[in-house]
This record gives C-alpha cells, sequence and structure tokens, in this order.
C-alpha cells in the first residue's frame, strides 16, 4: 500500500458522538479534507452512545441535582448548571441547521420533548430544592422552572412517583416543561450517513489502533489492525482525535505526549431497572432525578425515566452503579490493570485513599440483591413489583483521575480534553455530561487545535451558519436565548409533546 493511500488529513478514533460531531464539522469547514474514521466494533455507536447505554436526558441541568451544588454558606452555586444549560442550547442549535440541511431527516427519530422534573423528601431536602430554585428560575435559562410542595400538584406531575405515599410526608418537585429525551445513537448514526456519502470520507468498522506515535514531520503515524482479516497496516495524519469513550485513555497512553501523563481511569459499570408492564410506562411520562447517595458519583444519580427509543416507549429506573476492570462494555478485563504506568500509580492510589466512600458505594451496589434494588426503586415508586421490572446493562464509564500538586491525584467526575501542544492530538476523556455538550466540546477542540484556521472569515462565517449564536453567549443574552429556543424548537419538533408514531 502506497503512502499517498493511507495519508489523511484527520484520523478521528471512535465511532461515537464525539468522533461524529468532530467529523461533521471539519466536512463542513473543509470540504477537500481527507477523513478517516476507526471503529473497533462492527458498527457504530455501539458503546456509550448507544441509547440504552446512555442515560439520553439531553443534559440541560434542569432536574440534575449534582450540577448545583449547597455551598457552606446555605447558598447554591448555579455556575456549572448556567454552563451545562448553555451548552444544550448550542448543541440543539447545530442539530436545528442539520435538520435544515436534511442531514437529520426526521428529528422525532432523535430527539423528543419530555419534561424535566426533580423530586425530593425530607425538610432538609426539601428546604435544598426550593432555595435551587428560587436561585435557578431568576436566570433566563430556567425561568419557566416551576417549584411545588403540594401533594395534589406532585401528583398530577409524576402519578407513579405519588402512588402509595403518605399525603403528610414532606415533599416537594420541580418542573420543566421543555426538557428533552435524546437518542444519541440515532443521531450520531445520521452524522455518520452524512460523512459516509461526503467525498474523501472513509469509515472502517472492526478496526482497532495498535499503536500511535509522532513522526519527525510532526504528524501521527497508527498502527491500525483490521480484524476481519488480522492484517496491520500503517495510517499517516496531521491531525488525530481520540474519541473512543473508555478506550481513550489507553490510547493517549500509546500516544505518549507529555500533557498525557499522569492521567488514570477510574471505570464504572452501570445497570437498568426496565419495566416490562405496558401499562405501568403508560402512567409515567417525565425525566424525574433525585439526589446522589453520599460517596456516590454523579452518574449513579437515580431516576425514573421516560425514553423513547426507535419510537417506542420505556420505563427505566436506575441507574445502579457497579465495578468491572473493563473500559468498554465490550472491552477486557485487563483494560484497568494495563492502563497503569509509573507516571499515573501515585496519582491513582491517592485518589482511591481520598474516595473511601465512593469504593464503600460501588462495593455495596456490586453486592446488591434483587430486593436491595427493589428498595431503592421504592423510593422513587412505592408500589412497584419486583416482576414488573428486568435487570438490563447499561454502558461502561471510566472516571479521569488526574495529577494534582495538594492531593498527588484527584478523581474528576466530567469530560475532559486532553491536547497535545501543538494541537496535533486531541483525546477525549471523562463521561457525563458530554453527548449533551458535545457540539461546545467540539467547538473548543476546533478553536485550540486550528486556531489559524478558527480565525479566518471562512471558517467564522461558516461557524456561524451552522450555529447562529455562534461568538455570542446565551448564558449572558436572555434575547438571543429567547430566538434561539424558539428557533430550535420549531426546527427540532418540540413545540409540543409529540405522540409516538
Amino acid at each position: 500500500m502506497k503512502e499517498s493511500e493511507i495519508h489523511s488529513d484527520v484520523i478521528l478514533i471512535g465511532a461515537g458522538i464525539m468522533s461524529a460531531t468532530l467529523g461533521t464539522f471539519l466536512k463542513k469547514l473543509e470540504p477537500e479534507w481527507k477523513i478517516k474514521i476507526f471503529e473497533r466494533m462492527d458498527r457504530v455507536t455501539a458503546e456509550s452512545s448507544e441509547a440504552w447505554n446512555n442515560a439520553g436526558t439531553g443534559h440541560s441541568a434542569f432536574c440534575e441535582l449534582n450540577y448545583t451544588p449547597e455551598q457552606e454558606d446555605g447558598t447554591i452555586n448555579i455556575d456549572k448548571a448556567i454552563k451545562i444549560a448553555a451548552s444544550f442550547e448550542t448543541s440543539k442549535e447545530f442539530w436545528s441547521t442539520l435538520v435544515e440541511e436534511s442531514i437529520i431527516a426526521d428529528p422525532s427519530k432523535m430527539i423528543r420533548r419530555i419534561p424535566h422534573m426533580s423530586f425530593v423528601w425530607g425538610d432538609k431536602n426539601t428546604e435544598y430544592l426550593r432555595k435551587r430554585h428560587e436561585a435557578l428560575s431568576q436566570h433566563h435559562l430556567f425561568s419557566d422552572m416551576v417549584f411545588s410542595d403540594k401533594y395534589s400538584e406532585i401528583t398530577a406531575w409524576m402519578p407513579l412517583v405519588m402512588q402509595g405515599r403518605n399525603d403528610s410526608e414532606k415533599l416537594a418537585a420541580t418542573r420543566m416543561d421543555i426538557g428533552t429525551d435524546v437518542n444519541f445513537g440515532a443521531l450520531s448514526r445520521a452524522m455518520f450517513t452524512y460523512l459516509e456519502n461526503a467525498n474523501d470520507v472513509e469509515l472502517k468498522l472492526h478496526h482497532e489502533v495498535e499503536d500511535i506515535k509522532r513522526l519527525e514531520n510532526g504528524h501521527w503515524e497508527l498502527e491500525i489492525k483490521n480484524l476481519d482479516t488480522g492484517k496491520t497496516h500503517r495510517y499517516t495524519s496531521k491531525f488525530v482525535f481520540i474519541g473512543a469513550g473508555g478506550g481513550s485513555l489507553p490510547l493517549l497512553e500509546k500516544s505518549d505526549i507529555p500533557e498525557g501523563r499522569g492521567y488514570g481511569g477510574f471505570p464504572i459499570s452501570g445497570k437498568w431497572l426496565v419495566c416490562n408492564k405496558p401499562e405501568l410506562i403508560e402512567q409515567h411520562f417525565a425525566k424525574v432525578y433525585g439526589k446522589a447517595s453520599v460517596g456516590s458519583p454523579p452518574m449513579s444519580v437515580p431516576h425514573l425515566d421516560t425514553r423513547i427509543i426507535d419510537g417506542k416507549k420505556a420505563l427505566l429506573f436506575g441507574p445502579y452503579a457497579g465495578f468491572s476492570t473493563k473500559f468498554l462494555k465490550h472491552g477486557s478485563y485487563m483494560d484497568l490493570p494495563l492502563s497503569i504506568k509509573w507516571n499515573n500509580i501515585w496519582p491513582l492510589i491517592s485518589a482511591g485513599v481520598h474516595n473511601i466512600p465512593l469504593t464503600k458505594y460501588l462495593i455495596e451496589q456490586v453486592t446488591q440483591s434483587p430486593e436491595d434494588r427493589l428498595e431503592a426503586l421504592h423510593e422513587y415508586m412505592p408500589t412497584a413489583q419486583i416482576d414488573d421490572w428486568e435487570l438490563m446493562d447499561a454502558g461502561q464509564r471510566v472516571q479521569v483521575i488526574k495529577k494534582d500538586e495538594d492531593e498527588g491525584g484527584i478523581l474528576e467526575f466530567g469530560t475532559e480534553v486532553v491536547y497535545a501542544h501543538d494541537g496535533s492530538l486531541a483525546t477525549l476523556l471523562g463521561a457525563s455530561p458530554g453527548a449533551s455538550t458535545s457540539v461546545s466540546i467540539m467547538i473548543d477542540l476546533l478553536k485550540k487545535c486550528f486556531p489559524g484556521l478558527e480565525a479566518t472569515e471562512k471558517w467564522q462565517h461558516e461557524l456561524k451558519r451552522l450555529i447562529p449564536s455562534y461568538g455570542r453567549s446565551l448564558a449572558h443574552d436572555a434575547t438571543l436565548a429567547h430566538a434561539t429556543r424558539e428557533r430550535t424548537s420549531e426546527l427540532l419538533q418540540l413545540t409540543h409533546t409529540a405522540a409516538l408514531a
């Protein structure tokens, strides 16, 4: 195979929402660039972006209480919630443009309007939710949020949650009617279909990256094995994006960029209880989020969740956390041991020492019986019967562990991009709220990896066409945010709750 046949301008590793988003951006911005996409599975979106592996909430901070922590002085910090809400609006802007261009043919297959609700009980939690509502509702992105501590009103919002409760119980809830359910698998597949049909784009499934190294000319050489034939070929590229979910950390380590040294990963698996009783499924239409247990990771925040997957309504509860040494759902039990290197062993040990409550929580979760899982469900649905629910594996997440001068190592719950100093390689690590904020993450990547191009009139014009609010702040400009929501609600068919086909 000749060098000219295997050289690319861009190589994307992993066929999930991140590579789909970045690939679509780059093909719009530079139509002549040669792009190759490699995926180790035999289909796209087989891991974290798959609907059953992803919470699909359309994380907009409407109902996720871990984004609004209570400070020591009793006030509620809403900074992270505002940032995430604005980022999700940016994602909807980009998706709306893809609808206009028929890249997304039917938006109802990838996004639906479903109310987002928070639900708590007890005096302390009820007061917290009241203060959270007061803080958030003053901001224009959350001005439609409604609070209630009235038994009858909350019952009308979430009848399944309220059945079997005592009307004297101290309860509170908030509701945002403009919440959404997103099928990130369907969304990603629409973008990959566009990319596959574009010139100079090649998607190679069942191909695994075995090694990455920098060449003297600054380009990257990748050894990639065709899992169907067993043959390994070398591919070179000016730019490499590693967006392989839990598989990103080992590939970052193989690249050996100084910026990646000291990073480790802590894998956390998940399971759902999936309702198998149609009459129960029909009684619930909301995403109801509660508060995470002390010491538990944010991804384990319990929720009773209406999902629309492939046009069919489903009801899930969970996720129940667990521990596995796999970094991917379809990975190897050697993933964690092989990721331990001399430059990250101390951060890993330090993070473990500082997160004893998390370790205890995971042990408890792994050893749960069906009765234990039912007890957790009863907090959100008191009348639940175990025979009406089936246990299903959710996705695998790898939380970021990074060096810290004071602590030695810290465990990060979120999404982080590690860049080579010259921007020629970028690696996405972490989990929630990644998929929902994928567009904002990729905009930041474009600025850092292609600063000279991002500043050109050509790129600026195209980025503003793809994202009309580009360069302005949806978090600070209420008029702009309102106009943006009007446009996206119309194009994405979110002006009202869509009926199922």
